[in-house]
């Protein structure tokens, strides 16, 4: 008996993807060449402009394009070896690469912001709002809210004055930071958020340590690695499901 498997609907968005993708794979959207405006590639698809910014952002998190702040939109100047499918395969390909140092994340990092809320001290809770701030500030520059990200999660390690705990988080910096990159690209494809939904994640964990409430601290992060946890399982899942 034939199997046959059930036929996802696409979205508009990813219908918009699709398209676009093809003339990047093609050629027709040569690397570097700026695209059409999003009112104009809104007009030309005959769809609303959130869509086309949906399927921008999965571009972009696919490595096919660039996103500058009042710039516009580029193809990117170098394409991936493989182009991703339209299910951004090769991001979701990503995605288990990266669940074993999330786990780990997870152990350490719940028990750091525990820790912190506990023994912190001013300048520690000065030095970690100060990286929050800067994510603020570069709510549209996504490598720079990458890097102050990092910082802010080994600094709120430092914050815990822990002998073992500061030496274990930065061995895991370099890991850590290309876990953060992939799993902020697979937030943003999964979820379609905008950074402000990270940066509110991240304000409940520094208020809660500067409460110096544990409990708090310890969920508050917890609830936000097990948010990037659900992003990587559905796109495990939906990769599974592709075939690919």
């Amino acid at each position: 008996m034939m199997t046959i498997n059930p036929i996802k609907p696409l979205k508009g968005s990813e219908l918009v993807m699709e398209q676009l993708k093809a003339k990047i794979s093609s050629g027709e959207y040569a690397p570097g060449t700026k695209l059409a405006s999003v009112v104009d590639l809104a007009a030309s698809f005959q769809v609303g402009r959130s869509t086309i910014r949906e399927a921008l952002s999965a571009l972009k998190a696919i490595g096919l394009v660039e996103i500058r702040q009042g710039g516009g939109t580029y193809v990117s100047a170098e394409l991936p070896a493989e182009t991703a499918g339209s299910d951004g395969s090769s991001l979701f390909a990503s995605a288990q690469s990266i669940r074993e140092l999330l786990e780990v994340r997870k152990v350490l990092e719940t028990g750091c912001a525990s820790l912190a809320a506990r023994n912190r001290t001013e300048d520690d809770l000065r030095s970690i709002g100060e990286e929050l701030a800067l994510m603020e500030a570069s709510l549209h520059d996504e490598s720079k809210g990458e890097e102050a990200d990092v910082r802010f999660h080994l600094k709120l390690a430092a914050a815990t004055h822990n002998s073992l705990l500061i030496p274990m988080m930065e061995s895991l910096s370099e890991r850590l930071h290309d876990s953060m990159r992939e799993s902020r690209k697979l937030w943003f494809y999964g979820e379609r958020a905008e950074a402000r939904r990270l940066l509110r994640e991240h304000s409940d964990i520094y208020e809660a340590i500067a409460e110096r409430d544990e409990r708090r601290a310890f969920e508050a992060m917890r609830t936000h690695l097990q948010k990037v946890e659900n992003v990587l399982r559905q796109a495990i899942s939906e990769f599974d499901r592709s075939g690919a």
